[in-house]
């Protein structure tokens, strides 16, 4: 039973950041090339790429702004950033890189640094591990003398890179190096893997014996073991060009002094230092790295810690609860409330808890024109609701028009003192005339795709603003407003990269239009009178624009659109939110139908998963193949061997098996996580599957002769989850028990302030640092917190007991990190 639950522990990684900008980017060969720089950045999990911003024009110091999310679903050396010159008669050139490895990526969390860039030396592009034993044997030749032999056997090697786009030739060469000595041996050459199996063995013979009569042809009568070490490269067999070095290790012969076998795992090192640059030589990158590896417990482990935070809505006074005490403790920390959010969401406990929060903040507001202005716990909270809700919402109502303000490049520029020579400013301000229009259109006529749980929210802050300011007629406008204009559409429309609505940040003219654009959407959808949003300008250029817009129809259109996304009255479903794209990309899919000359092909094709259906379209917009994910009857992974090709995952469904390849493996991964959720319920889900492919009238994995025989291996059970909403409840709860302890001096100084309140029977002794708590009732409070003690211990006991789980060091999942020359 304990290795089962053991079993079920998973450490999940994820990498969070911005790569924000390049200063002096140094000199890349060819004529004016500096001048004319045009460059991308790109991010490798080692050498594999998994994500590229766009090309900034001709700039040595390019802003790029490009944020970045993803999930990174296998063991990893080393996170690089990789800036190239981007060329179009030849292979893009790099300028320089910068190196973080896996340990000391926990030093730059959250923060931006400046890395200097470094050169990119072919022989420091190194990844993947290699399985070596060595024995040392005594052996007693003919004349009676003793010495002793060396067997090294190569076993295998495991997660090469890929050369030029494609899955490598891979040989070994094998060497023992001394003072006096280098002997070297060599592999067969493995071809189209990059997990090679060469079982191969080689000896060497070491000379040491005092009676050893004569010298030997190492012109050395005996040879120092400690001096002696294995050497282990790597190379890619390039037939007609020069082979390319893959990595090396490098075990001493001495390991065998105290145990004459030593088998283990190594990773592969770079060859030496390479030819650095002065740093300085290349320029620097600016970057924000959050890199988070979560070790999720069995769900039972997390049952008492959520079901103190799931009942925090009905704890009264709302600031006692478990969730509010979370929230107070980690203000400082913006992202610290989004678990706590997802797991809310999941379990249908999200609006009672922000409605008592949002009363209590109301509570504490003087003015109604004040009203959710400031960062509080309540606009935190809604915030991230919105931004995890309206997801779909927002592609629904803005994509089409951001595509086309992007796309179509009209210059918007109003400000005189930025118009560029030829602009007329009329023409200008027609632009961004329509295309406000065309914004606000779009939202104010959205309200039947507004998600029902965004309007519930809204509801409950209509009803509690106007309870608590009866006087004012607008505040039950300007509650709802000040979110779902101001900190969702408007914020939306600025940064259309941040909520998934473009690909990429836009170009510094693209910007200036989006940043006029949500201004203006922002002040059309506060509630005021016009002289009040017009004070809200500073530029007169701003002040003279927005009068052109008619106040009237402006405010009946908000007014009516809040009524309808915030009232009593049961919505009317448009179905498009039934229909929610769940991701979409270009993938290779193998071709369906046997061809008579050759084999199968891989095509490119646009591939979209919605929570209703697969299909494939050659190009984006065309269909081509739609499949009903209640068909689905399994999705996973394929052997790299049954193509020869890296991150392939299979469909498969009643007709056939689709065969599919990702670009890298974060999107493999996210491909098979959406499909197995999607299709997780399913009646007709396989038990097995075959991990390769059928091919010369057999099954590769198991031989089986029988097209339609059962597979051979378990199908994969998908973890539960929210498929909409992308949550995971028991890495959601374990984050929130990682925020606790990494804060649980503020929770002590919390208890501290609830005992002291207590004693005192008053607020009066409290000290300075107790004021940043919301402590309305100091009992409750204390008991809140005496029980989050109870369940943060008893989670840490069980952390504790499966933490001797880690991998032996040597092993595969642990491999020995060897010497370099």
């Amino acid at each position: 039973m304990a290795e089962e639950d053991d079993a079920r522990i998973r450490i999940l990684q994820s990498l969070r950041g911005k790569i924000c900008e390049a200063k002096n980017l140094g000199p890349v060969s060819g004529p004016n090339r500096q001048r004319d720089l045009c460059t991308f950045c790109t991010i490798c999990l080692d050498q594999e790429e998994v994500f590229r911003t766009k090309v900034f024009e001709k700039s040595v110091s390019p802003f790029y702004g490009e944020d970045f999310y993803f999930e990174i679903p296998r063991p990893f050396q080393c996170l690089s950033f990789y800036v190239y010159a981007k060329s179009v008669f030849q292979r893009d050139l790099p300028v320089g890189k910068v190196s973080i490895r896996k340990d000391d990526l926990c030093k730059y969390k959250g923060k931006e640094h400046w890395f200097s860039l470094q050169l990119v030396d072919p022989n420091s592009e190194v990844q993947g591990k290699v399985h070596l034993e060595m024995r040392l044997n005594e052996v007693i030749s003919e004349n009676g003398s003793v010495g002793q032999h060396l067997l090294v056997q190569i076993i295998e090697c495991q997660g090469l890179p890929l050369i030029s786009g494609q899955i490598c030739d891979p040989y070994a060469t094998v060497s023992l190096v001394g003072p006096a000595r280098s002997d070297q041996k060599k592999t067969k050459v493995k071809k189209k893997t990059s997990n090679p199996l060469f079982e191969e063995t080689f000896f060497f013979e070491i000379t040491r014996s005092s009676s050893y009569s004569k010298k030997s042809h190492f012109q050395v009568e005996e040879e120092d073991i400690e001096k002696l070490e294995i050497k282990v490269d790597l190379w890619n067999n390039e037939n007609l060009a020069q082979d390319v070095f893959l990595g090396e290790t490098r075990v001493p012969v001495k390991i065998l002094q105290n145990n004459h076998i030593h088998k283990a795992w190594y990773l592969l090192q770079p060859k030496g230092n390479g030819n650095k640059s002065k740093s300085d030589d290349l320029g620097s990158l600016r970057l924000k790295l959050a890199y988070i590896e979560d070790t999720v417990l069995p769900s039972a482990c997390y049952i008492p810690i959520c079901n103190l935070l799931l009942k925090s809505p009905d704890v009264k006074p709302i600031s006692a609860s478990a969730a509010h005490i979370l929230g107070d403790i980690c203000r400082e920390r913006y992202e610290a409330v989004l678990p706590m959010v997802r797991l809310l969401l999941h379990h249908n406990r999200f609006l009672p808890f922000v409605s008592a929060v949002a009363a209590l903040e109301l509570d504490n507001t003087q003015e109604a024109n004040t009203i959710f202005r400031g960062n509080s716990l309540a606009t935190r909270c809604i915030d991230d609701m919105m931004k995890i809700v309206g997801k779909n919402y927002l592609a629904v109502t803005l994509k089409p028009v951001i595509d086309e303000i992007c796309e179509s490049n009209k210059s918007c520029e109003i400000d005189p003192n930025k118009l560029k020579e030829g602009d007329n400013v009329e023409v200008n301000k027609e632009n961004l005339q329509f295309y406000v229009q065309k914004v606000f259109s779009s939202i104010t006529q959205s309200n039947a795709n507004c998600p029902p749980s965004m309007c519930a929210v809204f509801r409950s802050l209509r009803h509690l603003a106007c309870k608590r300011f009866t006087d004012d007629p607008h505040v039950q406008y300007s509650a709802v407003s000040s979110f779902v204009f101001l900190r969702f559409f408007a914020v939306a429309v600025l940064y259309p990269h941040s909520f998934q609505l473009r690909s990429h940040h836009p170009d510094p003219e693209i910007s200036r239009t989006l940043t006029l654009i949500s201004k203006t959407i922002q002040t059309l959808g506060s509630w005021g009178s016009l002289s009040k949003k017009l004070s809200s300008f500073k530029e007169s250029y701003m002040f003279d624009f927005f009068k052109s817009f008619q106040e009237d129809k402006c405010i009946e259109k908000v007014k009516k659109f809040l009524d309808e996304i915030s009232s009593n009255v049961s919505k009317v479903s448009s179905g498009l939110e039934d229909a929610v794209i769940l991701k979409e990309g270009e993938v290779q899919k193998r071709a369906q139908g046997r061809k008579r000359l050759g084999k199968k092909s891989f095509k490119k094709r646009w591939l979209r998963v919605t929570n209703r259906e697969l299909s494939f379209h050659k190009h984006k917009g065309k269909e081509v193949c739609i499949i009903d994910v209640k068909n689905i009857q399994a999705v996973e992974k394929l052997d790299e061997s049954a193509f020869n090709r890296k991150n392939m995952f299979q469909v498969v469904h009643a007709e056939k098996q689709l065969y599919v390849q990702a670009g890298n493996c974060v999107e493999a991964c996210e491909w098979l996580d959406v499909l197995g959720q999607v299709t997780r319920c399913n009646d007709g889900r396989l038990a097995t599957f075959h991990p390769s492919n059928y091919s010369g009238g057999s099954w590769q994995c198991c031989k089986s002769q029988s097209s339609s025989s059962p597979g051979c291996k378990p199908c994969t059970i998908p973890m539960q989850a929210n498929l909409q909403l992308d949550i995971d409840c028991d890495r959601e709860t374990e984050r929130i028990f990682s925020l606790l302890s990494a804060n649980d001096t503020k929770l002590q100084n919390m208890e501290d302030a609830c005992a002291s309140m207590a004693v005192y029977q008053g607020p009066q002794r409290e000290q300075e640092e107790y004021s940043k708590f919301t402590i309305q009732e100091p009992k409750e409070t204390f008991q809140t917190l005496k029980q989050l003690r109870n369940v943060m211990v008893e989670l840490q006991r069980q952390h504790e007991l499966r933490s001797d789980t880690t991998a032996q060091y040597g092993s595969l999942d642990n491999p020995i990190v060897g010497k370099t020359s």
